[in-house]
C-alpha cells in the first residue's frame, strides 16, 4: 500500500527550482557571514540544481559563482589577518 503520490518530473523541476533559489540565497549570504559553511553548500545545492536540470539555469549558475566567492572572500580575509577566521 502507497501513502505518498509517486514523484512526477514536474515536482522533480520543481524541486530543482527551489535548490537554484536556494543556492543564490545562501551564496549571497555567505559573502558576509558564515561563508565557510554557506560557500560549500551553495556549491553543492546548485549543482545538485543543474544535474537535476532546473529551469532556473541562471539561479543556479549564480549560487553556484556566489558559493565560490564565499571561499575565495573567506581566503582573501585570512591572508590579509593571518588568522583561520575573519573580523570586520
Amino acid at each position: 500500500m502507497q501513502l505518498t503520490a509517486p514523484t512526477t518530473h514536474r515536482t522533480a523541476v520543481r524541486d530543482a527550482d527551489g535548490m537554484a533559489v536556494a543556492a543564490f540565497i545562501l551564496g549571497l549570504v555567505g559573502l558576509l557571514v558564515l561563508n565557510l559553511f554557506l560557500g560549500p553548500i551553495a556549491i553543492v545545492l546548485a549543482s545538485v540544481a543543474l544535474w537535476r536540470g532546473t529551469a532556473r539555469r541562471g539561479r543556479a549558475f549564480l549560487g553556484l559563482g556566489l558559493g565560490v566567492a564565499d571561499l575565495l572572500v573567506l581566503v582573501a580575509f585570512m591572508q590579509m589577518d593571518s588568522t583561520v577566521s575573519w573580523s570586520f
